[in-house]
């Protein structure tokens, strides 16, 4: 026990002792503050243990997640980072960069077929003027020069607008990415001119009659859009196609202005064999042809010009469909007034 007396007296035989106060509480201070610093230390200790073994716990499934995402690359992006099974914060952020993986994935895999269906549509032109050029000069006293340069023009021209619509898609898609400058200028389009411009301008097939109806579209009165006359001729420019490609005897356009709904709303109309229910959401992919036998003989084309109207429609904010017909195909694009299109774009 700690001493806390002191002397004040001393003979041969006795001693006076007298105990201190302010000696026994400083003794005991000590002890206690001894005691409080082991116990802050064991506590420190204990709490930074605990800390680092939570700390694992919590980190062990980022660090799983930043091992897998590690190891993705172009060539394995079909793998998913591990998902915890607590629904966390940590959880959560997996989902997302999963969820980000699913649309890279799906963007390289479109990217990758639409680089194999392009070299596949520009290899087709080419190998074909090959081998007629070949063929010419095996015999050139006995080809006929006039019918050999004009299918080899053909084959030309056709590579051409194959080559334009490609450079189209590229730059639309960049549109819809990063809002590309070469698209950023806009302008009010009165698709009243601009559908009498073009119907004028078309040179059907002999079998083949193109007729134009306004509707409820006077001449005289615009029926306002904003966006960009090109693309939007583009878009009647290919569905014409399309519909003389397949039309029995008879094409017919059609211009509906609803003030109604604010819009304006373009139908083109053909009486050929019609487009089937299963098969109306495929034909605006890229290089769909519901004929694979159709050749360039035949007028058809290369599954590229329904893609372009629908993609040029939704970036006026717009709608491309295939309507019911009882005859023919029926395609209808839905396209916002100026006004009503201005404020969906700002």
């Amino acid at each position: 026990m700690p001493d806390t007396s002191e002397i004040l007296g001393r003979a041969p035989d006795w001693v006076l002792l007298a105990e201190n106060p302010l000696l026994r509480e400083q003794t005991q201070l000590r002890t206690v503050v001894w005691s409080l610093v082991g116990a802050v230390a064991f506590v420190t200790a204990l709490a930074s243990a605990s800390a680092w073994y939570a700390a694992g716990r919590v980190l062990r499934p980022m660090e799983a997640i930043r091992d897998e995402f590690a190891q993705l690359s172009t060539h394995h992006l079909d793998r998913r980072v591990p998902l915890p099974r607590t629904d966390n914060e940590i959880s959560r952020l997996g989902r997302t960069l999963n969820t980000t993986l699913d649309r890279l994935h799906a963007a390289l895999e479109q990217q990758q077929r639409f680089v194999a269906d392009a070299s596949h549509e520009l290899r087709t032109p080419l190998a074909a003027l090959r081998i007629e050029l070949e063929l010419a000069l095996t015999r050139p006293a006995t080809t006929d020069w006039p019918r050999t340069v004009r299918d080899a023009l053909g084959d030309t021209l056709r590579l051409q607008r194959l080559a334009a619509d490609l450079l189209l898609l590229a730059r639309l898609d960049a549109e819809a990415r990063n809002h590309d400058p070469h698209f950023a200028t806009r302008e009010h389009v009165d698709l009243n001119d601009l559908v009498r411009d073009e119907v004028a301008r078309r040179h059907p097939p002999p079998h083949v009659a193109l007729t134009l109806h306004l509707g409820n579209a006077p001449a005289h009165e615009p029926v306002l859009v904003h966006g960009h006359r090109s693309l939007l001729a583009r878009v009647l420019g290919n569905l014409l196609d399309n519909a003389e490609r397949h039309a029995t005897s008879t094409v017919t356009v059609r211009l509906t202005h609803r003030l109604d709904q604010h819009q304006a709303v373009l139908e083109v109309f053909d009486d050929g064999p019609g487009i089937p229910p299963q098969h109306r959401t495929r034909v605006f992919e890229r290089f769909t042809r519901l004929d694979d036998a159709r050749t360039k003989d035949s007028g058809g084309g290369a599954g590229l010009g329904l893609a372009l109207a629908h993609h040029i429609t939704t970036l006026h904010h717009g709608t491309l469909r295939i309507t019911d017909s009882p005859h023919g195909a029926h395609l209808t694009a839905c396209l916002p007034t100026a006004a009503d299109s201005q404020a969906i774009s700002g």
